[in-house]
């Protein structure tokens, strides 16, 4: 039996070929294609490619070229069925079975389908042709919407007093009708009522671009009546899985990487009129993991775009607390705020395509940001609320499902309540800070050492063993020539002796002009001198510590390197420093 090619094409909608190839071949991005090692041979020249725009893989190497469904099968040794379903639920799709089910199924969504074709294409010619709705025109003008735009979204215009419902029951069944929601049954007069009458229509599309839902706006200032109403949700149609002009949006992300989340489809309309295409609306409830998952199959920033009301922000803080555990390390969440009373049609009406990207890039905050900057707004000077304020981040960090991103999230909020609370911090130091010594001169030995941090007491060790073997480091300065140390005095040292050791000259230490006080320093703490004791001091033995010295100093290097990324990450939370993040995770991996 073969499957619906409905149900394939929405497969291959839903997924980019680069989503599905990565999970088995390395990819980076060239241009509008991808490349990477063949999974097919063999290779240390990258031959294989991917173009998400022309939905194919192809290998120069094997000549191996197909669709997401070939590569399945190939890759994992599937049947065409097997890869079929292994793609729909990777796609988060329902799997198709062939039953009884199934097939009453494909047959109501054809009729379903054919419905709302109808009905769109009927009331947007309607809108263009039929001079009795010149009211929902001028409408439109006055919003600075054109016939471009009312082609573009297909919006259509539904009369006060339609008739249509008695066009389609000559088709279709009244059942079938009522199920579409585009009607219902006055109980009271007994009659089929379009539901959307006297309103603005903007098709919802699903990601192939079918009508499965209406969304409607009164032209006409009648207090009674809600501005906006959606379709009911029906048997093809649930408003936290759909969003509108996602059908459209997403043919952009090869070219684009972020998208703008909105509230209305108006705002859709009205960015899309002055250049900005890469933007969607969510439908009238709050965001969900099923939305945040579609966008992030096409884009890596969602940018959270909501009216600039108090209802607004009300709604992005919803956004920001639902949407949050959905964070992965390779992808963005953030948040724009708008000037008081404004929404992004008025504004981009009002300031135009580029003042509005400009905005973007000097005003949006990144979705851990935003969830902190609330929260702090919230809190009182006193134990109590502080409490409360790091309570409640915490519960939110522990939402987030991958791992990486909640530790980063949780230590990004513990810092910044951290800074607001300096005086419960000031005794934890890093590795690489350098700790307040005494000058009193009466401070015993081990005090005297416990002033000294880690990376100084190797540093010593190093400056030990060079200046009691300058002549075997004479012969031998490539051991020494790329070292790095963090105290600015024994790094100083250091490229003193290195210098000296380059001109090729014989020294001793008396020609190096070292403070006698440091030096003193050197021999009393350095631990190695402890180990050189029970050695025998030869050449071998003397590099061979030397080598593990450096070693260790390269170690510390790594440390500090991936303290300053795990801060940074907190910070922007970027898939760049995540991956810098990983490369140096590994190399401590293969030094230890």
């Amino acid at each position: 039996m073969k499957y619906p090619k409905e149900y394939l094409d929405e497969i291959k909608t839903r997924l980019k070929v680069s989503t599905v190839v990565s999970k088995s071949v390395a990819l980076k991005k060239r241009g509008k294609e991808y490349v990477g090692l063949s999974p097919f041979k063999n290779e240390k020249t990258p031959s294989f490619t991917v173009n998400d725009e022309k939905e194919f893989y192809h290998c120069f190497a094997t000549s191996e070229h197909g669709n997401i469904f070939d590569f399945v099968m190939k890759i994992q040794n599937l049947k065409f069925g097997e890869a079929v379903k292994h793609l729909a639920q990777l796609a988060g799709m329902q799997p198709y079975m062939f039953s009884k089910q199934d097939v009453e199924r494909e047959k109501k969504w054809k009729e379903y389908q054919s419905i709302y074709k109808q009905y769109v294409d009927y009331y947007h010619n309607e809108l263009l042709k039929n001079d009795a709705h010149s009211n929902a025109r001028d409408y439109l003008n006055d919003r600075s919407l054109g016939k471009e735009e009312v082609k573009k979204f297909k919006i259509g215009y539904v009369e006060k007093n339609p008739k249509f419902f008695n066009k389609l029951k000559n088709e279709f069944n009244e059942q079938i009708l009522v199920e579409s929601g585009l009607f219902y049954l006055d109980e009271k007069k007994k009659t089929y009522v379009e539901r959307f009458r006297g309103r603005l229509i903007f098709p919802i599309n699903n990601i192939s671009g079918q009508s499965i839902a209406l969304g409607g706006r009164i032209i006409e200032k009648l207090d009674y009546l809600a501005k906006y109403i959606n379709s009911p949700e029906t048997n093809f149609f649930k408003k936290g899985s759909n969003l509108y002009n996602l059908d459209l949006a997403r043919k952009l992300s090869n070219k684009i990487d972020h998208i703008y989340l909105v509230e209305g489809y108006m705002d859709v309309v009205g960015l899309s009129k002055n250049g900005i295409d890469n933007v969607v609306a969510n439908l009238g409830t709050s965001l969900t993991d099923k939305q945040i998952l579609s966008l992030n199959q096409f884009f890596d920033d969602i940018i959270i775009c909501f009216d600039g009301d108090e209802s607004g922000y009300k709604a992005a803080l919803r956004a920001a607390e639902n949407s949050i555990k959905e964070l992965k390390p390779e992808k963005k969440i953030s948040f724009l705020f708008l000037p008081n009373k404004e929404d992004p049609d008025s504004y981009v009406n009002k300031n135009g395509k580029n003042n509005f990207i400009d905005y973007t890039k000097q005003n949006k905050l990144s979705i851990h940001q935003f969830i902190f900057s609330h929260y702090k707004r919230q809190t009182e000077n006193n134990p109590s609320s502080m409490a409360i304020f790091e309570k409640k981040l915490r519960e939110i960090a522990n939402t987030i499902k991958d791992d990486y991103i909640k530790k980063y999230v949780l230590e990004y909020f513990l810092e910044k309540i951290s800074e607001l609370t300096p005086h419960s911090n000031h005794n934890k130091k890093k590795f690489y800070v350098k700790k307040v010594r005494s000058l009193e001169t009466t401070k015993k030995y081990f005090n005297e050492s416990q002033s000294l941090t880690g990376v100084e007491l190797k540093e010593f060790s190093l400056l030990y063993l060079i200046m009691n073997n300058l002549e075997l480091l004479n012969s031998n300065i490539h051991l020494i020539e790329n070292i790095k140390l963090f105290t600015k005095i024994n790094k100083q040292i250091f490229e003193s002796i290195l210098e000296k050791l380059k001109s090729g000259e014989t020294i001793k230490l008396k020609d190096l002009n070292l403070d006698n006080q440091l030096l003193d320093k050197i021999n009393k703490f350095a631990p190695i001198k402890h180990i050189l004791k029970n050695k025998s001091g030869d050449d071998p033995e003397i590099i061979e510590l030397l080598n593990d010295t450096i070693r260790d100093l390269k170690d510390y290097d790594l440390e500090f390197r991936i303290q300053e990324l795990e801060s940074k990450f907190s910070k922007d939370l970027s898939e760049t420093t995540f991956n810098e993040l990983q490369k140096e995770l590994k190399k401590k991996q293969n030094i230890n």
